[in-house]
């Protein structure tokens, strides 16, 4: 017994005690996938205007972890163990996006793609190369809108400037295919976060926050969380645009997806496609 029975057949209980049992038990693996799946549903069911705006807020709310960063290394004395304290900024964006339900494109790698995994039509897949799109583009804007915000004189210190080139430089510190890998990791992190978030409850904010200070401790790369930092750099001179598209944008975006969708949508949505089919 498990998931939603717990207590529920117990001669232990009564019937209040069998509720409050099954209320503290963790829902079975089709639930969570349902869940999921209709938030994806969810998503591919608005309005190109809605999508666009919810991601240009995501785009422009991830540029937090990358200012936030770079203002906690720019007070933490050079030290080994600095990029440990720094890296706790790195979840700022994601908490803001995630529990603000801003829509954020490597979420969908796995929300999106359930419905095509459980329909298996074209119409799906049209819905959700439509939300894919829509979702990238308005991601990418804001954070270049974010980087270019940074750019302003004067807003902030020397140090803070100085510690944001320093990490502006991060996501083309790679060849394709360490970046690719790198991608690939944070992809699948991303899409496991989303997974554990129905059953996490009142710990979301835990989650969210122990899964994307992974991401950052380990330097992984993260498609709109390292365009703005990849962005700024390209404004301040230190990268082309061209570095842009071809060291980080394409290697990134494709072990992002690669993460998402392989390592995570199709091995989690396998270990339940029988017990959908007995629906």
């Amino acid at each position: 017994m498990s998931g939603d029975d717990t207590g529920s057949n117990s001669p232990h209980l009564d019937d209040g005690e069998q509720e409050q049992a099954a209320q503290h038990s963790s829902p079975r693996a089709l639930v969570i996938h349902e869940v999921v799946r209709e938030e994806g549903e969810s998503a591919m069911d608005r309005t190109a205007g809605a999508l666009v705006m919810s991601g240009l807020a995501a785009g422009l709310s991830m540029g937090f972890s990358f200012l936030t960063q770079a203002v906690i290394e720019s007070a933490i004395p050079d030290r080994s163990w600095r990029f440990l304290v720094a890296s706790l900024g790195y979840t700022v964006g994601f908490v803001i996006v995630i529990l603000g339900k801003q829509q954020l494109f490597t979420e969908s790698t796995l929300s999106a793609v359930l419905p095509v995994l459980t329909r298996r039509d074209l119409r799906t897949f049209a819905r959700t190369a439509r939300l894919w799109a829509l979702v990238l583009l308005a991601n990418i804007a804001g954070t270049f809108v974010y980087a270019a915000l940074l750019q302003i004189p004067g807003v902030f210190p020397d140090d803070v400037v100085k510690a944001l080139g320093a990490l502006a430089r991060q996501p083309y510190s790679g060849g394709f295919t360490v970046t690719v890998v790198r991608a690939m990791f944070a992809g699948w992190l991303i899409a496991l976060m989303v997974w554990l978030l129905p059953s996490a409850r009142s710990a979301r904010l835990i989650t969210i926050l122990l899964i994307t200070y992974v991401v950052g401790i380990s330097k992984l790369s993260h498609i709109i969380a390292g365009s703005v930092e990849a962005a700024y750099a390209v404004m301040n001179g230190s990268a082309s645009v061209m570095d842009y598209l071809l060291a980080f944008f394409a290697p990134t975006l494709l072990g992002n997806m690669v993460g998402g969708i392989s390592l995570v949508a199709i091995i989690n949505h396998g270990s339940i496609a029988a017990e959908i089919a007995e629906d």
